[in-house]
């Protein structure tokens, strides 16, 4: 593509191999290699979402500095291209998990004073308003689930009597959730975005970060499954979990079944109603 041309241009550079990756759900990845060497990993989309890439680039360098846990380098980013260091996938480590779990742990004991971030993020093409708020019951009512549950009444998707149910759920909150201090998420931590560093340990890839609740990433980790009990013990050891914090993980996923639901259609209208039904 013109974008990774004109890169490599400017590098004095020119790409030996270029390998399409498989896994991308909304951009063309690949594994290219540099005639200096280096390998990079590419994402590119031709019309790419206005600041997805710039918001990509700064929740990896977010990660980088507030988590144990390894994270690609940023080499490179502008609105069509991001340019990250290529990691070499491994074998995990008998120990793969625990690390995950601890690490985790660490990355939500960095507080912040509000919830949001200081841009909006996206979550796939979703764009994720960060507006800072004191108040987490606020801004995940406003700012999470009526935000996409009003995109999903526009687009036919949920009914105005759905919209209402979330509204309820959204003014019982105070009662349902208990109160967390705004830890940084990963914001879309599915076993897919964590990628086998060549040493056999755990890699965070395409954050949507965020200052929210700590366990809404947890919730994430059991929406699609891939994370043993391993992993929930070791973080449970290094950053205890509030009681009950099992019967909440469906609440949090609310905000992925909405977005699942507006970006790939009615097939997620059931879990969406399931969720709203169980909290109101």
């Amino acid at each position: 593509m013109k974008a990774l041309d004109e890169w490599l241009s400017s590098e004095g550079c020119r790409a030996l191999q270029n390998h399409s990756l498989s896994g991308g759900c909304i951009a063309d990845s690949r594994q290219v290699v540099l005639d200096d060497g280096r390998q990079i990993f590419v994402k590119q989309m031709p019309q790419a979402v206005a600041g997805m890439f710039l918001a990509e680039a700064a929740g990896l360098e977010a990660l980088a500095k507030h988590s144990p846990l390894k994270v690609p380098e940023v080499v490179f980013q502008n609105e069509n291209l991001l340019i990250l260091e290529f990691i070499e996938a491994a074998n995990r480590k008998t120990q793969f998990e625990e690390v995950l779990g601890q690490g985790l742990a660490e990355l939500h004991s960095k507080s912040a004073e509000g919830f949001g971030y200081r841009m909006d993020t996206f979550c796939g093409s979703t764009k994720q308003p960060n507006n800072l708020m004191l108040d987490g019951y606020q801004f995940y009512a406003e700012k999470r689930f009526l935000y996409l549950a009003k995109q999903c009444l526009s687009k036919g998707l949920l009914t105005k009597d759905d919209v209402k149910q979330v509204e309820m759920l959204c003014s019982n909150l105070p009662s349902l959730i208990p109160e967390q201090k705004p830890a940084l998420l990963h914001g879309d931590l599915w076993s897919g975005n964590v990628h086998v560093s060549e040493q056999g340990l755990p890699v965070l890839i395409d954050p949507a970060v965020y200052w929210g609740w700590p366990e809404a990433d947890l919730a994430m980790t059991q929406l699609f499954g891939g994370f043993s009990g391993r992993f929930y013990d070791a973080y449970q050891e290094a950053r205890p979990l509030q009681g009950g914090w099992r019967e909440r993980m469906d609440l949090y996923n609310l905000w992925h079944l909405l977005n699942h639901l507006l970006l790939f259609g009615s097939g997620y209208l059931p879990d969406v109603k399931r969720v709203i039904c169980r909290y109101t």
